[in-house]
């Protein structure tokens, strides 16, 4: 007889028993879980034990993985700080920066005030003043000193008249325009001011040196007397400019009188005060006696 086409897997006895062998297994687990889940809901304190047990055993890689939790947070909780710490430095310095210059321009004002003040106070003082006006410029490169201020012949400048600032001397007005004038600087080589020791009544002329500072020359010579830090001021001979106005001060002395330092300096002043001739009649008088060019007596 022939042979079957085709066998079922039923005809397998090894089959038949795995199949039947994972039945049992399902059926078996099916029915322990549910008297488990009865005997738990009628009893939960049964299984206490063995839920508290189970849960020593995991409590050490509960505790490995809360303590990397935690290392993790704070290892992000510290990046995060850094940088918002350094945004807040930077914001910081930001600040600061921007205080400074609040504060250097606050400085500035209260300087400017003060020099104000100052320059008020001296156009109050005995002789008066012709012209407030600003240095507006100044040589300081050439063997001439020379500086320009913004007042002129329509202001009432007139040649001749002394240019002076709260820290002293600063010069004589040389030439006039309408709303200019140029003033010769004491350090120029052609000037020559007649002064005298702040303390005493030693006499000398200052002259100008081209190079900022003014050769003190002594009219009586013989020991000299001065010593570093000696200031001196206008004497008022000749008449041109009034007495007592501060004008250098001695920084080194030599064989016939001293080198000084201009008190007054031109590139640190910012306004200047314009004043009358001290003794004008005096230098027109002394204008008048002198021969016409060209003539000796």
């Amino acid at each position: 007889m022939a042979p079957p086409a085709a066998h079922r897997s039923g005809s397998n006895k090894r089959a038949q028993l795995g199949l039947f062998a994972g039945y049992v297994l399902a059926g078996s687990g099916a029915l322990v879980g549910v008297l488990l889940l009865a005997l738990s809901l009628w009893s939960p304190q049964t299984f206490q034990g063995l839920r508290m047990m189970a849960t020593d055993l995991a409590a050490p890689a509960g505790q490995a993985g809360a303590a990397t939790r935690v290392q993790t947070r704070s290892v992000f909780d510290a990046v995060a700080g850094y940088y918002d710490a350094g945004s807040r430095n930077a914001e910081l310095e930001r600040e600061i920066a921007v205080a400074r210059v609040r504060l250097a321009e606050a400085e500035a004002v209260r300087q400017e005030n003060e020099r104000l003040k100052a320059t008020l106070g001296l156009a109050r003082g005995e002789t008066g003043r012709v012209a407030i006006a600003r240095l507006i410029g100044s040589s300081s490169s050439s063997a001439r000193r020379f500086a320009f201020i913004s007042a002129g012949r329509n202001d009432g400048v007139t040649n001749g008249m002394p240019v002076t600032s709260p820290m002293g001397l600063v010069g004589r007005v040389l030439e006039t325009g309408a709303n200019t004038s140029r003033v010769l600087l004491l350090t120029d080589s052609e000037s020559m001011v007649p002064v005298r020791r702040a303390t005493d009544d030693v006499v000398a002329f200052a002259e100008g040196r081209a190079d900022g500072s003014l050769r003190i020359r002594l009219i009586n010579l013989g020991i000299n007397p001065l010593v570093e830090g000696d200031v001196f001021v206008t004497s008022g001979a000749g008449g041109m400019f009034r007495p007592g106005v501060a004008v250098a001060m001695v920084t080194r002395v030599t064989d016939d009188g001293a080198i000084g330092q201009l008190l007054s300096n031109p590139a640190a002043t910012d306004l200047v005060i314009v004043e009358p001739i001290w003794q004008r009649e005096v230098l027109e008088q002394a204008a008048e006696e002198l021969p016409p060019e060209g003539v000796t007596q």
